[in-house]
């Protein structure tokens, strides 16, 4: 006599096959990102932020320890970005039943978090220095900003590929440095001909400012996901609009659209359908479920009434 599977339920068959836009099946758990890249720009760029601070106390830069201050903020990223791809493809279990996807958004807050409290820092001491400038050592700026130029572009380029919010934010970040550093760069060419210290707490204050806006629209994107916000890429009006098309749907409401992670997408709703075969409905909810992740909603749960019935949503 066999033996009786003694595996959890919810962890038995628990990614379902889905249709992708070609209408074949695929698995859930097929796409993730490469660990590798992102542990060799966390690499790349947590070696490089310590020569920086090193540079920047050397070379006297207020412009280049603030970039030090975004580096920072980066390899925390790269490293909590790297962490939580292993934690997110963990299965579901009893007690997170959409599994770990989400905790990526933690690496949000925390990079968040670090960039906000270095950026204010920054900004109060070049202000200081815009009352009082302070000597250069700009043939070491100079230096130090086509190092950072190079280190950054191929920490940016291993991230090229990444598509969760939390991978997202990282390489926006380092594009942000690479920009920052050309920035540093200009500076220090400026400074190379003309004395004009000035230029370093102001392009600091400037950078620090750049930061601190995308910042905004990081958290701004990350509250949306925590808050069950419709995702910033769909329309729910279209997507009622698809469904309403589909042969044997006469009406779709309580219509809910969320995400796990700006990446995983879930929609439930309740269609109303003449229709009582269950092979009918089998085909109507296969069809929605089709056309749904056409959208990118990878999750769809349907629930089915007749004209005649009262819905049984919750108030």
């Amino acid at each position: 006599m066999n033996k009786k599977s003694t595996e959890h339920p919810l962890q038995t068959n628990i990614f379902h096959e889905r249709p992708d836009s070609n209408h074949r099946y695929v698995n859930h758990n097929h796409i993730h990102h490469s660990g590798k890249n992102i542990l060799i720009a966390f690499a790349l760029n947590f070696i490089f932020t310590i020569i920086e601070i090193i540079g920047g106390l050397l070379t006297n830069s207020i412009s280049i320890i603030s970039d030090a201050v975004h580096d920072c903020g980066d390899s925390l990223s790269l490293g909590l970005a790297w962490y939580f791809d292993r934690v997110a493809q963990k299965k579901p279990d009893y007690k997170y039943t959409f599994g770990y996807k989400r905790f990526a958004l933690l690496g949000v807050f925390i990079n968040t978090a670090v960039l906000l409290t270095g950026s204010i820092f920054v900004v109060i001491e070049s202000i200081k220095r815009l009352y009082n400038p302070q000597e250069i050592h700009v043939k070491g700026m100079f230096w130090l900003a086509i190092a950072g130029i190079i280190v950054n572009g191929i920490a940016m380029l291993k991230m090229k590929y990444s598509k969760g919010l939390n991978e997202r934010t990282v390489s926006l970040h380092l594009f942000e440095d690479v920009l920052g550093w050309a920035a540093v760069l200009v500076a220090s060419i400026v400074m190379l001909f003309f004395d004009f210290p000035i230029i370093d707490p102001i392009l600091s204050i400037l950078i620090s400012c750049y930061i601190l806006y995308n910042v905004y629209k990081n958290i701004k994107s990350a509250f949306r996901i925590v808050l069950q916000g419709i995702p910033e890429n769909i329309s729910i009006e279209n997507i009622k609009k698809i469904i309403e098309k589909i042969d044997g749907v006469i009406e779709v409401h309580d219509l809910h659209i969320w995400s796990l992670d700006s990446e995983y997408n879930i929609a439930s709703m309740h269609i109303v359908t003449n229709n009582q075969d269950y092979l009918l409905q089998s085909g109507i909810k296969n069809q929605i479920k089709k056309e749904l992740y056409t959208k990118e909603i990878q999750h769809v749960t349907v629930e089915f009434e007749l004209p005649s019935e009262k819905c049984s949503k919750c108030y």
